[in-house]
């Protein structure tokens, strides 16, 4: 039998890995299609019928297409409610509504610093792009602001919505997994102490320990 649900991408993609954990979270069943982004395959026009941007992922349930990560996952947590982990997206409105703020959060404020940071220093040398040591600092002056309000909400929750793990924790997991791993900024999580032991709980959920083994094996 056919899976209905395709994801488009390399697994090393942060959007891409985003969704990947939501599925696993909800144990939804899968299949990760290659996209070969350095023979620019996200621009080709088989590509551009399901993401008309030309990023990834790209992601199919029954031959209906849906672009940008976070609306992806916020469709899983909905679509396949009764699977899985099912409080992911909350079970009532103000449980979605404090999600959603911290997603909206995430994406406004922790994302722009935090992505200009994840190119800078673990995808740059690997492309051999300079990394430029102003932006490598405006950003990471950007993003310890951020988590300085992180860490004061970690005091007050287990959690960024609540006493829950959510898809406002989740959203966080790409970007800071390349920070902590991959770079020497992951002071920035790990010398805060909220911070520091939310990043120990988050990444320790097995949802996110295949996604890291899915990207260990691309």
């Amino acid at each position: 039998m056919a899976i209905p649900v395709k994801v488009y991408g390399p697994p090393m993609s942060t959007a891409v890995s985003r969704v990947l954990a939501c599925l696993y979270e909800k144990n939804v069943e899968f299949e990760l299609i290659s996209i070969n982004m350095s023979k620019g395959e996200h621009k080709k026009p088989e590509f551009l019928k399901l993401q008309p941007f030309g990023q990834v992922p790209a992601f199919e349930d029954e031959g209906i297409s849906i672009f940008e990560s976070r609306a992806i996952c916020r469709y899983v947590c909905d679509k396949y409610a009764d699977k899985g982990n099912k409080g992911l997206y909350g079970t009532n409105p103000l449980a979605k509504a404090s999600i959603d703020q911290w997603i909206e959060a995430e994406g406004q404020s922790f994302n722009p610093p935090s992505s200009t940071l994840v190119f800078q220093l673990a995808f740059a040398p690997r492309m051999n792009i300079k990394q430029d040591k102003v932006v490598i600092r405006q950003n990471e002056e950007k993003l310890s602001k951020v988590l300085d309000i992180y860490e004061k909400r970690l005091g007050e929750a287990r959690f960024l919505a609540g006493d829950e793990f959510s898809l406002a924790d989740l959203s966080h997991l790409p970007n800071t997994q390349y920070l902590v791993s991959g770079t020497d900024k992951g002071n920035l999580f790990t010398s805060r102490e909220n911070v520091g032991r939310w990043w120990d709980e988050i990444s320790s959920r097995d949802s996110w320990k295949k996604v890291v083994d899915m990207q260990k094996g691309a």
